[in-house]
């Protein structure tokens, strides 16, 4: 039943070329190493080791640095202790009038104050601006060393017409970014919630798919050059984060400006005009179309959908920048809030205008 199932899910009809086999690929002419499937499934365990150096890593630099530069931890009076509007709130953050109205009935309280009180509540699940630039500086030192990795060890294996057996460079190189990835899918519930939440989650769904499947098919040119191009722009949006938690205005609008240059040219121009036209006419042209051969090209095509979504939120920041002089209130807040929120923090928006563009923005 076991071997049945397997071969199933491994079908050479499905994975390969035709007269391609796995066989193939496990015994390759002397001096020469395919990739095997089964070497990237340490990136799970190393997605776990990967956690770990983040907290490490959150703890020893990052926070030392936010120290250095005076951010610190939000501190938010709670609200006062009441059982039935705790559990009100487990169901829903902002209760709409006929709520409040029954609840002011059961409660013999003031609407006004049951208003206060979860706006007190939802203040307490918001994440600290310590706990944001946290969360930037980890990924901005993150892309910038698989950035200068990629270009420094992989440019030459990268180039059209180099042999196409795994080097031992792509292999740490594909392993450090599934790990990453992986670490990434298991923070989503953890880390600074958004509105795109459920856009992100098919963002990692999809990267941590293409990076498998490219590898378990020998693309691993495609694949290399694909996580390169999209790094590149996350290392000025993390950068361009990092300084709007330090309150250097300039600095963050300039460096939001370039993020919106570079994402233009490497994921709406490098993209989808090299890279994916290589994979969908010359590979056609090369080995022809299989199975996998469709999914891996539909992968890529929605990873291209989602980054004109992006770049219409990014160009709509990006402009308003340009002519006001300061990033706009981003369309993608970390939590949503209630229209009286949204009216009591109105004099604070300019300070919280730049965190918008995410982590979203960013990823293969």
């Amino acid at each position: 039943m076991t071997s049945s199932i397997l071969s199933w899910i491994w079908s050479e009809r499905f994975w390969l070329p035709e007269n391609v086999t796995w066989a193939d690929l496990e015994h390759p002419p002397p001096g020469v190493e395919y990739p095997r499937i089964g070497q990237i499934v340490y990136a799970i365990p190393l997605a776990f080791g990967v956690l770990f150096l983040r907290l490490l890593f959150e703890r020893l630099v990052a926070k030392p640095c936010a120290q250095i530069l005076h951010i610190q931890a939000d501190v938010s009076r709670p609200p006062q202790s009441n059982a039935v509007l705790e559990k009100v709130y487990g169901s829903r953050t902002s209760p709409d009038e006929k709520q409040l109205a029954g609840l002011s009935k059961q409660l013999d309280w003031d609407v006004r104050k049951i208003q206060r009180w979860f706006r007190l509540r939802r203040n307490q699940d918001k994440p600290s601006l310590l706990k944001k630039f946290s969360e930037s500086m980890w990924r901005f030192t993150f892309y910038l060393g698989i950035f200068i990795y990629a270009i420094r060890y992989l440019w030459v294996v990268s180039c059209p017409g180099c042999d196409k057996p795994v080097s031992p460079g792509q292999y740490n190189y594909y392993l450090a970014e599934l790990a990453f990835y992986w670490s990434l899918m298991l923070t989503q519930f953890t880390d600074v919630k958004r509105k795109d939440f459920n856009i992100m989650l098919v963002h990692h769904f999809a990267t941590i798919s293409l990076i498998t499947f490219s590898y378990a098919n020998n693309m691993l040119r495609m694949g290399t050059l694909v996580m390169c191009v999209h790094d590149a722009a996350d290392i000025f949006l993390e950068a361009a984060k990092l300084a709007n938690y330090a309150k250097c205005q300039k600095l963050c609008d300039t460096l939001f400006i370039v993020f919106s240059l570079v994402f233009f040219i490497t994921r709406l121009v490098i993209y989808p005009f090299w890279v994916v036209r290589s994979v969908l006419i010359e590979s056609w042209e090369i080995v022809g179309p299989y199975q996998s051969w469709w999914l891996l090209n539909g992968l890529l095509l929605v990873l291209q959908v989602l980054h004109v979504i992006w770049f219409y939120l990014i160009a709509r920041i990006a402009i308003k920048a340009l002519f006001k002089g300061k990033v706009a209130k981003d369309d993608r807040s970390d939590i949503e809030s209630s229209s009286e929120d949204e009216a009591d923090t109105n004099c604070r928006s300019s300070k919280d205008s730049k965190d918008s563009s995410s982590n979203g923005c960013s990823r293969t």
